[in-house]
């Protein structure tokens, strides 16, 4: 391979992307960035370079190359305003992160950037290493860390009033303290990004992504029906942006739509305009568990869970609320099934339920220990005994009542003795 230096021009950016395969392509940008030349015209033309070969080193999957031009051009960032620094150098790390597989390298890479810019003083592109890191750093489950890197993050930008990235760090921050279980935190820092969003104009991907999160927030409320109108606000936003994220929004309203009962408006949601655009696994996941709450089975239910693993498992917003819809709808089966019995088999119920012997005892075994319905396992003999509800007597708190009421008196009588 060639290693000689090509002049920054046009025709050669054109030449590379001529170029008759990727390798040689990229071989051809990286000679042109060695050009020595820093003309106004030179680095407009490598400014376009670094795009392109960022561009080519992401199809070709190459992130460490992609981390090490990131190094390689810290002389010529010297060259050029503070501001498209911050441009190319977020670019580059864009292209890393849409590499399957590199979420270490991209942490590693974020750390080394930070270092770099605080050396700099680069203050401004600091900050958004740093929220990208936190970032990361919650989708590897590194909570602790992150959390600490964003109240740090958090006290400086607020001192500098930069409201855009505040609301970045707000919603991370809410994000996080969700991750966390810490729901009144989580409230508190989407407030905190709802207030910094209105002061100024928010693009409609980083509304939405508000909106997503408000919805998220108040399905754990069990508030399904506000949590729907801002799913729905948030598909509208991602959807006229066809972000990926709108399948989710989608699929969380679906999700509302169920926990409601109201699992036969699923399928007229997914036969909309807008729904056809989005069929696939996702939606198909949250069709079948329609189906099965509609029909109160649980054998479709379990069927489902089975199926669409990776949608509704693997999703802990959709898992915690299926499990909780799980529970009720097996709960109800339950009770319905032993009403008519005094004594019955339970591997009769497991039966009649279609679910394993051992996971039917262990829910009847949950539900006496909850006082869902008075009765004991005889597990020698493999069976369940119901008892009648005993009858409260209202006599006990009657009499108690009285009792309380003759001590006031009493007590009065001493004060006024």
């Amino acid at each position: 391979m060639s290693t000689s230096v090509i002049p920054a021009t046009t025709d050669s950016i054109a030449q590379a992307l001529e170029a008759r395969d990727p390798l040689e392509s990229i071989s051809i940008l990286y000679r042109i960035l060695e050009d020595p030349s820093s003309s106004s015209e030179a680095l407009r033309i490598k400014e376009q370079v670094i795009t392109n070969l960022s561009d080519l080193l992401r199809q070709e999957k190459r992130a460490e190359e992609l981390c090490n031009l990131l190094t390689q051009l810290r002389p010529f960032f010297s060259l050029i305003p503070k501001a498209k620094t911050a441009k190319i150098v977020r670019g580059i790390i864009d292209s890393v992160a849409k590499i399957p597989g590199t979420s270490d390298l991209q942490i590693s890479l974020c750390k080394e950037m930070v270092e770099w810019t605080r050396a700099e003083k680069r203050t401004f592109l600091r900050q958004r290493v740093e929220a990208r890191l936190a970032a990361l750093l919650m989708e590897n489950k590194e909570y602790t860390e992150a959390l600490s890197l964003l109240s740090n993050l958090i006290k400086e930008v607020r001192r500098l009033d930069d409201k855009l990235l505040l609301v970045d760090i707000d919603l991370l921050e809410s994000k996080l303290h969700f991750s966390l279980r810490n729901l009144p935190k989580a409230k508190a820092a989407l407030t905190a990004a709802r207030t910094a969003a209105n002061a100024i104009y928010v693009p409609p991907a980083q509304q939405g992504a508000i909106d997503l999160q408000s919805g998220i927030l108040h399905a754990e409320e069990k508030d399904y029906k506000t949590a729907y109108s801002y799913f729905f606000e948030a598909f509208e936003a991602f959807n006229a942006l066809e972000d990926p994220r709108a399948v989710f929004s989608l699929k969380y309203m679906l999700l509302c739509k169920i926990m409601v009962h109201q699992a036969d408006d699923v399928a007229g949601i997914i036969s909309s305009k807008a729904g056809l655009q989005y069929v696939g696994p996702e939606l198909d996941a949250m069709k079948a568990v329609a189906d099965a709450h509609a029909k109160r089975s649980l054998k479709f239910f379990e069927t489902a869970l089975q199926a669409y693993r990776a949608q509704l498992e693997d999703d802990p917003i959709v898992h915690r609320h299926l499990s909780s819809l799980y529970d009720t709808l097996l709960e109800q089966n339950l009770c319905r099934l032993i009403e008519p019995f005094v004594r019955v088999e339970i591997s009769h119920i497991a039966e009649l339920i279609e679910l394993p012997v051992d996971h039917v005892e262990k829910k009847l075994s949950q539900m006496i220990l909850d006082k869902k319905f008075a009765g004991t396992l005889d597990q020698g003999a493999g069976c369940l005994i119901i008892f009648d509800d005993p009858k409260v007597d209202a006599i006990f708190p009657a009499t108690l009542e009285t009792i309380s009421n003759i001590g006031k008196v009493v007590d009065s009588l001493y004060v006024r003795g």
